[in-house]
């Protein structure tokens, strides 16, 4: 959305801010609203269809501090660092960097991991992809076996608001972040998605489903809703 101040200067209203602002407009918008999406530490704007862009950036000037104040009180992006401990598929693992080390490799509890310490992040991080691929495709065959249901495959995905998703075509999607929860955490998200290979809905005969392959799985759920966005701390 543009818009002309009286001194002639146009702005883009996502980039007029020292801050990420994503701008949404629909006929549903009854009035301008505002909020903090935390895992795309961004603000976002609501407006009806026809707010002028004049409203909508005197709107926002008026709740900038609003803004400020909470995307500053989001917590810090974390990274994978030497030395840290982490949950990984259910285990606490310490991460110990090797300057002369080679990939990745876990022993027992202790994650080497080689090369330059300025791509550790990204090393660990496509170390948990690859083996979160393996690890989740054979918990979730060994389900769909007891479901008796076809799964044709799972992708390890970096989604910023889904922690899976079930195809039609019987394919699975998992954030590749749930390797980082506990083990029971996991253990629902994939009782979850490998009932939808029968279920694709959220009925009574879905969460039935849910619970005779996972008969705790409402721990696991209710842990994922108030810890869920600490996992999205690592990008």
């Amino acid at each position: 959305m543009k818009i002309t101040l009286l001194t002639g200067k146009t702005y883009d209203l996502e980039n007029a801010f020292n801050f990420p602002l994503k701008v949404r407009s629909s006929l549903k918008f009854k009035r301008l609203s505002l909020r903090i999406d935390h895992k795309k530490r961004e603000a976002v704007l609501s407006l009806p269809l026809l707010c002028s862009a004049k409203k909508a950036f005197e709107f926002m000037n008026a709740h900038l501090d609003w803004v400020e104040e909470r995307l500053s009180a989001l917590p810090t992006i974390k990274s994978f660092e030497d030395g840290e401990k982490i949950t990984l598929f259910g285990k606490m693992v310490q991460i110990c960097h090797q300057e002369n080390g080679s990939a990745p490799k876990l022993i027992g509890d202790i994650l080497y991991v080689g090369g330059d310490i300025a791509f550790l992040h990204r090393r660990i991080k496509d170390y948990i992809k690859r083996t979160a691929r393996t690890e989740f495709l054979k918990r979730s065959q060994i389900l769909a076996q007891k479901l008796d249901v076809t799964l044709k495959g799972v992708t390890i995905k970096d989604t910023v608001s889904r922690w899976g998703s079930c195809s039609t075509l019987n394919h699975i999607n998992y954030n590749w972040r749930i390797a980082l929860a506990p083990d029971f955490v996991i253990n629902y998200l994939m009782a979850h998605e490998v009932s939808h290979l029968k279920h694709h809905d959220h009925s009574t005969l879905f969460w039935q489903t849910v619970e005779s392959l996972n008969t705790d799985y409402k721990k696991g759920q209710s842990w994922l809703k108030q810890n869920g966005k600490s996992l999205y701390l690592y990008k």
